[in-house]
């Protein structure tokens, strides 16, 4: 029927073209920069979500973010602050006192036994201050990579890694950046991602606020989840020149 391949014809001109996998490593290098360079134009002077006056309370805010929107997190850390100012001051905390300040954030048990804890390590092992480089920040308890990763590049401006989550991972794979499951959430698969995510660029450029569609962009440390979904984007959500 003339009609209906009109109609095929014209919904076939407005599909996105398939972009070409790079074929060698210049290919690779080309794409990437391409891909840096709109994130940057569109998600320019991005700064990290989560409320904080310093490195205490950045990792308190980002050990309080797992499982939780960076919202509930600001909406929940001005009265805990206010509460307990200090390091000394939640290190003395009665920890069934803190579940309540804390308990809108899910996981608030586990939650409230890592502040504690790194409070406590932190005022016995380094003086108070949080540690500045990765294998004490990770001695904290509650301290995993993403969070050591958060903290050391968002305060310390140390560009340590990039902070994955399975969001990222997923962006990550479908501009062909990583390799890894784009199904798994389990730690070797986001590691996975994580240390092909560091080839990608020198680490100069890895810095939170150069990590715009690494991290920022699926709303890891910026509100604009919206922005990039994790499942198949619908045609019209494509940006044919990237995925």
């Amino acid at each position: 029927m003339p009609g209906l391949k009109a109609a095929t014809a014209a919904a076939k001109k407005r599909r996105p073209q398939r972009v070409a996998r790079p074929r060698s490593a210049a290919d690779r290098n080309k794409r990437i920069a391409a891909i840096l360079r709109r994130l940057d134009k569109d998600y320019p002077n991005v700064t990290c979500a989560l409320n904080h006056r310093n490195e205490w309370e950045l990792l308190v805010a980002t050990i309080l973010s797992a499982q939780c929107t960076d919202v509930r997190v600001n909406m929940v850390t001005p009265g805990l602050f206010q509460k307990y100012p200090t390091v000394a001051d939640v290190a003395a905390a009665p920890q069934a006192e803190l579940e309540q300040e804390i308990k809108t954030t899910g996981f608030f048990r586990n939650k409230s036994k890592s502040l504690i804890g790194a409070a406590k390590k932190i005022l016995s092992d380094f003086g108070g201050k949080v540690p500045d480089n990765m294998d004490d920040i990770l001695s904290l308890p509650g301290v995993a990579r993403k969070t050591a990763n958060v903290v050391l590049g968002t305060w310390f401006g140390k560009a340590t890694g990039v902070v994955v989550d399975t969001h990222v991972q997923r962006i990550a794979r479908r501009l062909d950046l990583t390799k890894a499951d784009d199904h798994s959430s389990r730690p070797q698969g986001l590691h996975r991602s994580q240390t092909a995510l560091r080839r990608v660029r020198p680490r100069r450029t890895l810095l939170c606020e150069r990590q715009n569609g690494l991290t920022e962009l699926p709303g890891r440390l910026h509100p604009r989840r919206s922005a990039v979904k994790s499942r198949r984007p619908s045609r019209s959500d494509r940006k044919p020149s990237l995925c």
